[in-house]
């Protein structure tokens, strides 16, 4: 076994990406070695200066092999209202399984959240593939993901009547086009959905297959678009199809969707209801939703949406707390004291906010604090996705003054909740 003093957690340089993606397929328990193109691939879009791998100078025969992996990317992250703020995107995680419990894990972040806080990002950001990871670092789960199976017969749709009844109409599109339209509409639903993130070009040319990795093979997608009375498109779905019959000669098809983005209630009611009208397909996967989603409700038994998936989904770690509750907006008055407490050392202290529906201020405060909470709670009443109150009852905050979580709430919870549809 290497000592802790043989391991080198640093930058990679641009020659050791193949062995940096070497310890990361590893990581991810894939064992056959990444192709040359998608190593060239990776070059194109990976920031050595915030790519770290774990180099173990004690290993056998006098190489040097990456035994963790860590990387981050500038990203925007959309707060309560629409404003987005830059965010610290950490991906690619990994461990060596030979080389676990050595704190290798902390030592990447340390300097990665330490990089961050220094550039200025407000937050740093994650998706957890294990849920009890992530908590020491201060991060907290701050938007949630759902998955529904509609048994499509038993919907109570007229499956007769696909066409939207509100003028709008549901085009098929080709990949290209999705390229061409799909931007513009993303940014537009993102500015009003808390917890959604940018989608850069490369998200675009993946996902329509204009990018193709050997890695993880192309399902060839169906990519339907909804225009509204005015022609202007506001939904976008993309979805796969499986063709099954069964002995009797009936179709069974099973439809998955794997993105959906609506800007009007009325583009997602006409692409559910769509999906739901195509033939032979009797089971259709709504693919991650946000967990207030409005599918099951749109058919006329809600109990043919079963809910197969309720789970925590993006991760935020509040870096800089003054910036972060004056970037996102408020539905009611009110003033909060809060005391954070931050082990790292990167946001932790005493903030008195005034908030109200036409702003908010917030600076560091010698008050008595009225909620104390650890920053990694801090995050899911950022988002508005978590209760004070219940956190309280949880024993995950400390109401210092009798009646504050109920404030907290009344400040800080939002209509609907927030939703992040992508991964990264």
């Amino acid at each position: 076994m290497s000592r802790a003093d043989d391991i080198d957690v640093r930058t990679i340089a641009e020659d050791e990406i193949r062995e940096w993606r070497r310890a990361l397929d590893a990581g991810f328990l894939r064992p056959s070695p990444a192709s040359d193109h998608d190593v060239a691939d990776l070059a194109t879009h990976l920031i050595p200066s915030r790519t770290l791998g774990a180099f173990d100078k004690g290993a056998p025969g006098g190489s040097t092999p990456v035994v963790a992996t860590f990387r981050s990317f500038p990203q925007e992250l959309t707060a309560v209202g629409g404003t987005p703020v830059p965010a610290d995107a950490i991906t690619n995680v990994t461990v060596t399984a030979t080389h676990r419990r050595r704190g290798l894990l902390s030592r990447m972040m340390a300097l990665d959240l330490a990089a961050a806080k220094e550039r200025g990002d407000v937050v740093a950001t994650l998706i957890a593939a294990e849920y009890p990871i992530y908590g020491r670092f201060g991060f907290g789960p701050a938007t949630h993901t759902a998955q529904w199976v509609v048994d499509v017969p038993r919907s109570g749709l007229d499956r007769r009547r696909p066409v939207p009844d509100d003028g709008g109409r549901v085009d098929l599109v080709d990949g290209a086009e999705v390229r061409r339209l799909g931007p513009a509409l993303h940014e537009r639903v993102r500015a009003a959905q808390a917890g959604a993130t940018n989608r850069p070009e490369r998200w675009w040319r993946v996902t329509t297959g204009d990018l193709r990795l050997d890695a993880f093979p192309y399902a060839e997608r169906f990519h339907a678009v909804y225009g509204g009375p005015s022609g202007q498109v506001e939904g976008l779905v993309g979805y796969v199809c499986e063709d099954r019959w069964g002995d009797d000669k009936r179709p069974g098809g099973e439809l998955t969707v794997k993105s959906l983005i609506a800007e009007t209630p009325a583009a997602e009611r006409a692409l559910w209801h769509y999906l739901c009208s195509i033939d032979w397909i009797t089971t259709v996967r709504s693919g991650h939703r946000a967990p207030d989603d409005l599918l099951p409700h749109l058919l006329p038994d809600p109990r043919a949406a079963r809910l197969v998936l309720h789970a925590d989904y993006l991760w935020v770690r509040i870096l800089d707390v003054v910036r972060a509750l004056e970037a996102r907006t408020y539905e009611s008055a009110g003033t909060l004291v809060l005391e954070v407490v931050d082990p790292a050392g990167l946001a932790g202290g005493r903030y008195r906010l005034e908030a109200g529906p036409d702003g908010a201020r917030c600076a560091p405060t010698d008050r008595e604090p009225q909620l104390t909470l650890p920053v990694g709670e801090l995050a899911p009443l950022w988002t508005g996705d978590e209760s004070a109150v219940r956190l309280a009852a949880l024993g995950r905050l400390e109401e210092r003054q009798k009646g504050a979580a109920s404030v907290a709430d009344a400040l800080l919870r939002t209509s609907r909740r927030p939703w992040c549809p992508d991964g990264f």
